[in-house]
């Protein structure tokens, strides 16, 4: 059953918005001018997947709750298909030549048959993974 949403709007605090901002877009990524102040800066994913990256003190503004220490706790992993391995590794490579920290773990053999992944955390210690899958070899 869908449920008919429309957009995804990925929320996540920042400490440097400026850093952050120029940081991404060292990746390619591009933010909608429109939803860009000094609290927060929409940066475009796709067309109906955006991520807010908003200053911890704008973030605390909505959850009232302490932000995670993401040196020591993962709150989400935030994760991305791209078309081809190269395209991984290209996105990945970035990301860690402007700063972000290399997480990629090993996976199974199975897992490997089917996906090519990457992960990295960015400046504020978010964890994103990138992937390529090989729909043909899902039925494997």
């Amino acid at each position: 059953m869908a449920v008919g949403v429309q957009s995804i709007f990925i929320n996540l605090p920042v400490k440097d918005l400026t850093k952050s901002i120029e940081f991404f877009k060292a990746l390619g990524f591009d933010f909608d001018e429109q939803f860009k102040d000094d609290k927060g800066a929409s940066l475009i994913i796709t067309e109906s997947i955006y991520v807010m990256l908003l200053t911890e003190e704008f973030f605390s503004s909505f959850t009232h709750q302490k932000i995670t220490d993401t040196s020591m706790e993962n709150e989400v992993i935030t994760a991305l298909q791209v078309e081809s391995k190269d395209a991984v590794d290209e996105l990945v490579n970035k990301a860690i030549e402007n700063g972000a920290k290399d997480k990629t773990t090993k996976l199974s053999e199975e897992e490997e048959a089917m996906m090519y992944y990457r992960r990295f955390k960015d400046l504020d210690g978010h964890l994103w993974e990138v992937m390529y899958m090989d729909m043909s070899a899902m039925g494997a």
